[in-house]
């Protein structure tokens, strides 16, 4: 019974990550590599296993001030990335079919740099605050971080690759859904902790 409830909590801690995979292989051009999904499952799995090893070692106390003010961080973050790859997928909706520099116009990578850290951190920071009971599922610390970080690497690595499918129906229009999804991640996070937990 302890082990399935610490993979309800991994799944429902790796929801996030899958959304904002999943969105990002939407708009990969021409389509998801595997190096990309791993490199993704990387990041978003790791980020989410040491957030609950930093919540819980930093205790009880940081906990309430991480409640108070996670939802806005990832609120935050998730609109500016959100909000960066519909502009992108807008402009290269508007420019002539012949013209290939404005086409391939770079978006928001969340595959690479800094936009792959911004959107595993966002992702993330809700793991912090849930560390703090993961001692009460009766396992270790540790072991729990890895049953996380395992169960979030494996569902954003399927979100990158099954999103790939996605966007290869949807063209450039799979761009600016997925940046719509962040977006909405963002206000869903901001929603559930305000208004829901009373935040």
């Amino acid at each position: 019974m302890p082990m399935i409830a610490l993979l309800l909590l991994a799944v429902a801690l790796a929801m996030d990550a899958f959304a904002a995979a999943l969105s990002q292989g939407a708009a990969a051009r021409p389509r998801p590599t595997a190096a990309m999904a791993l490199r993704v499952a990387l990041a978003f799995g790791g980020a989410q296993a040491l957030m609950p090893l930093l919540g819980w070692s930093l205790g009880l106390a940081f906990a309430s001030i991480i409640r108070e003010v996670d939802h806005w961080i990832a609120f935050a973050l998730l609109s500016v990335l959100g909000a960066r790859m519909v502009w992108t997928g807008m402009r290269a909706g508007e420019a002539p079919e012949g013209n290939s520099a404005e086409g391939q116009q770079a978006s928001p990578d969340l595959s690479v740099g800094w936009g792959l850290v911004t959107a595993a951190l966002a992702t993330s920071i809700d793991a912090a605050a849930a560390g703090i009971t993961v001692p009460l599922l009766n396992h270790s610390i540790v072991f729990a971080c890895v049953v996380i970080g395992g169960v979030t690497f494996l569902l954003s690595g399927a979100g990158v690759l099954l999103g790939g499918a996605w966007g290869a129906l949807l063209g450039r229009r799979a761009e600016i859904a997925g940046g719509l999804v962040l977006i909405g991640l963002g206000c869903k996070i901001l929603i559930e902790h305000t208004m829901l937990n009373g935040g």
